[in-house]
């Protein structure tokens, strides 16, 4: 009887000091929200003083850094199936077993075709290129992916903070995460197309050089003979090839952190209603707390990225270099678009789907993640 009370009255005790903690307003959910559960919540969940720039910058270029290093093989693996070569070499491999095109099997028995080529050649890379070929490129990767999340992290975090003080009295909605993120897009794709069209050309050069082969049918030395024979042949204008293709992936990036914003007010909310309940919290309660941002980031990216992803294969296909004969196959968005739907059908808009879904839906759990993190740690909110 005496322990029986005296849990009562523990349980009594923390309800009441939950009650108690209610003390910060939260902008995203519009109720009040616990300020900190333990030593460590306390410390990610500081309210900044003060704002901090540098520190979108920073936890983007963090969170980046280590979502691309941990799904590089991933990485490799869609960017081949996304590329007109190793299509080419699929559809030879598929005559020679006596499998019609894509266009002529259905929906159901084509996604399953596509599943089966996609684990295989991935299983196969390792069998015929060695363990290294998994992480092949991911120099080049982090050189692009680390400005670029950094870069969009830090204009979408400061781009909602200038345009809620200056718009919205301070208050976040969303059509401020859409503004924001819309902005980010932008900012982004212009200044990192050129890396990210280097990158492309020299993954996909180097994987022709090895079919080949001998490393004497590689066309480009390094990023910067690939800049140079670029510019020579293309001109400026070539380093910024498929640039229109990554405007349209604005809308791919928008919808993620529209809808992640979205799964972040839900989960205040949600914890909102726990605390102002006074129940204790359960095990799947306390799953939430930890893990409902990385389910959010993951959820988001999942929706917007099976939703837009034509764009991807586009922008790879136009980033390619020119074929032997100097002519440019993907002369435009349209253009592109519509050789492909003609040559190869409609299932190779989506060419590298699953390792691509495979890839980007932990990966941006793990970006979003640190992102939040080390954002807390530098005092700043989200």
């Amino acid at each position: 009887m005496t322990y029986s009370t005296q849990s009562n009255a523990a349980h009594a005790q923390e309800a009441e000091a939950r009650r108690a903690s209610l003390s910060l307003q939260s902008r995203e959910t519009g109720g009040l929200v616990p300020t900190a559960r333990s030593n460590i919540g306390s410390l990610l969940a500081q309210t900044p003083s003060t704002p901090k720039p540098w520190a979108y910058f920073l936890a983007g270029g963090l969170g980046g850094m280590t979502s691309a290093t941990l799904t590089c093989p991933l990485d490799v693996l869609k960017t081949r199936l996304q590329s007109d070569f190793y299509q080419s070499h699929i559809a030879a491999s598929r005559q020679a077993r006596g499998i019609p095109p894509p266009a002529q099997l259905g929906y159901l028995r084509s996604g399953l075709l596509h599943v089966t080529e996609t684990f295989q050649i991935l299983f196969s890379i390792h069998k015929v290129e060695g363990w290294r070929a998994l992480f092949k490129g991911l120099g080049p990767n982090l050189t692009g992916v680390v400005p670029a999340r950094a870069i969009s992290f830090s204009a979408y975090g400061n781009g909602k903070r200038i345009i809620s003080n200056n718009f919205n009295n301070g208050e976040e909605a969303p059509w401020v995460h859409i503004s924001a993120a819309i902005n980010a897009g932008i900012v982004t794709g212009t200044v990192t197309n050129p890396i990210w069209l280097v990158k492309t050309r020299l993954q996909l050069d180097k994987s022709r050089a090895e079919k080949a082969g001998s490393t004497s049918a590689r066309q480009y030395r390094n990023s910067l003979d690939c800049v140079r024979q670029t510019v020579r042949a293309e001109g400026v204008r070539g380093l910024y090839r498929g640039l229109t293709a990554s405007y349209l992936g604005v809308t791919e990036s928008t919808l993620q952190w529209f809808l992640y914003e979205q799964g972040k007010v839900y989960l205040g909310r949600r914890e909102a209603r726990l605390v102002t309940s006074g129940r204790d919290p359960t095990t799947w309660d306390r799953a939430v707390d930890w893990g409902g941002k990385f389910g959010a980031a993951g959820a988001a990216k999942f929706f917007s990225a099976i939703l837009t992803y034509p764009h991807e294969v586009v922008r790879t296909r136009m980033r390619q270099a020119p074929l032997q004969d100097g002519r440019l196959k993907y002369t435009g968005l349209v253009q592109c678009f519509s050789t492909i739907w003609k040559e190869e059908g409609v299932a190779s808009l989506y060419g590298g789907l699953t390792p691509h879904m495979l890839r980007v839906v932990p990966s941006a759990a793990i970006m979003f993640g640190i992102y939040e993190f080390v954002l807390r740690l530098c005092g700043t909110q989200a």
